[in-house]
């Protein structure tokens, strides 16, 4: 019963997932696309998770760890070059 529940969440993160790249692509300005990136980036860490507690198998929190300091300093590089163009589109 739980591994049902946890795949009908999974399969809903990557509906999310999906609809946050459309915002991503489409984004008015480059914060918004950063924060939809994070948004992403933050679905796909507990994706991870769920497949890894679904599936009984520890190596992949080891993957979400690196995931995670991947995407947050990717964020803080992002955020300063926003931060150095004054934010303007290019």
């Amino acid at each position: 019963m739980i591994n049902k529940c946890l795949i009908i969440s999974a399969v809903c993160l990557s509906i999310t997932i999906i609809l946050c790249m459309i915002r991503a692509v489409k984004g008015p300005s480059n914060l918004d696309r950063l924060v939809a990136i994070n948004v992403i980036n933050t679905k796909i860490i507990v994706l991870i998770a769920i497949v890894s507690f679904v599936l009984g198998e520890t190596y992949f929190i080891d993957v979400v760890l690196v995931y995670a300091l991947i995407s947050f300093i990717a964020s803080v590089i992002i955020a300063d070059y926003i931060q150095k163009t004054g934010g303007k589109e290019s």
